[in-house]
């Protein structure tokens, strides 16, 4: 069943395979009174942050997990007890996400592979004609952020990214409130995010463990020796592989300053920083901060990877407006004060990503609107692009809004894409 299939082979066969499914009509008048009822049926992908996909779904009526997909044989394992004590139909086991491909019943893959493998696997899932839900922040740099976008629109599929603030119920009201003049002219934003991640050290070559497809994790990146310190999850911080902290949780904070303020493009982008507290592996800077200028209002994100600043007790997102700021937490809550620091409203309640998951699989089953359809969510994810962009340069990028493009800058688009390995070029 894993045996490697090269990748022009799949995409034939996964074109055939989806040629049904190009013509699956997701308008509500399909289904009826009866839409409710029809089965979805997904593939799970990476089984890391994708347990938290198998938990999601697990949650949602009449949605079955056909597949779990890990190439490390110990989390495909997991994956299966997982999803076998909550459904009573055993899940296929695969090492390779393309095996998904060529089955007719699935209608969508849910994709939690790192970063580099968000677009490819997302374009290759479209050509097959599954409707994707895809893990923030969907692209790997830039040129993907356009073509993950024209993948969704070219096969006419449905692809959700994964910041699922965009359903949590009290961020979603004090967005309303915001965008209703609450704090009469929003001038500015800011996100915060702090953690106590501790050194990644100095990693060695050495032989690849033998539970895991070190090949196939790869996938689409240039080829590098395997080295003991960056998988599972410090691949984040290598540009090879991640985006450091800004292309990791900066799509939570930025998607929703962007939501807030009612803006998509910045016109300069900024960031200073670097990577302080420990000399190690990491390339990406553990504390920075970017900074955005949008001409009518600006916006800032501050990260501090490496110390908690505990001391600070810092929002997520603040809103600085004419009336007053509203603070939003990390999970579903908001609080407006006054110009003084008076409270005036506070709200909150539990944060599940079951409503993201909901969403997608109601649209799929009766159309609707996605929460976080992937054009709008790229718009965020830009927003981390550049800024990464502004850090490797070290100087302030100057964008276009209208043509969506870096101003007269070389050094700057040298960072736009990147290179693949050879068979693995995604096209759209």
């Amino acid at each position: 069943m894993n045996t490697p299939i090269p990748r022009r082979t799949f995409v034939k066969q996964s074109a055939a395979a989806g040629a049904g499914l190009l013509a699956f009509n997701i308008l509500p008048s399909v289904y009826g009174q009866n839409a409710p009822t029809k089965k979805v049926v997904v593939g799970v992908v990476a089984l890391g942050r994708g347990r938290a996909h198998l938990s999601g779904y697990l949650a949602v009526p009449n949605v079955e997990i056909a597949y779990v997909c890990d190439v490390d044989q110990k989390r495909l394992a997991e994956g299966v007890k997982i999803v076998t004590a909550k459904q009573s139909r055993e899940p296929k086991a695969v090492t390779d996400f393309r095996h998904i491909l060529n089955d007719p019943e699935v209608d969508a893959i849910s994709i939690a592979m790192p970063n580099y493998w968000h677009t490819p696997a997302t374009i290759l899932a479209c050509q097959a004609g599954k409707h994707v839900y895809v893990e923030k922040p969907g692209s790997h740099n830039a040129r993907e952020s356009e073509m993950i976008v024209a993948a969704a629109r070219k096969y006419n599929r449905l692809v959700q990214m994964g910041n699922q603030r965009r359903s949590y119920p009290y961020v979603i009201e004090g967005i309303e409130k915001l965008r209703a003049g609450e704090l009469g002219r929003i001038l500015y934003s800011r996100c915060w995010y702090n953690n106590s991640r501790p050194s990644i050290g100095r990693g060695k070559v050495v032989p690849v463990p033998d539970t895991l497809d070190y090949n196939l994790w790869q996938g689409p990146t240039p080829e590098r020796p395997y080295k003991d310190n960056l998988i599972p999850y410090n691949w984040h911080w290598v540009w090879h592989y991640g985006g450091g902290e800004l292309a990791n949780n900066g799509p939570h904070g930025m998607d929703v300053v962007r939501w807030g303020r009612g803006v998509d493009y910045p016109k300069t982008i900024s960031y200073v920083g670097g990577r302080y507290h420990y000399e190690d592996d990491q390339e990406t800077p553990d504390t920075g901060t970017a900074t955005y200028d949008f001409g009518t209002c600006g916006a800032a994100w501050d990260g501090s990877s490496c110390h908690p600043r505990a001391n600070e007790n810092l929002p997520f997102v603040a809103f600085y407006g004419e009336k007053g700021t509203m603070a939003m937490s990390g999970g579903n809550a908001y609080t407006i004060l006054d110009p003084k620091g008076k409270e005036l409203h506070k709200a909150s309640g539990s944060a599940s990503d079951v409503p993201h998951f909901t969403n997608f699989i109601d649209c799929i089953r009766i159309g609707g609107r996605l929460n976080s359809e992937i054009e709008e969510a790229q718009k965020s994810t830009m927003l981390c692009h550049l800024g990464n962009i502004a850090y490797r340069t070290g100087h302030t990028i100057h964008f276009d809004p209208k043509t969506k493009k870096i101003v007269n800058d070389k050094d700057a688009m040298k960072f736009w894409g990147r290179e693949y390995r050879k068979g693995w070029e995604p096209k759209v």
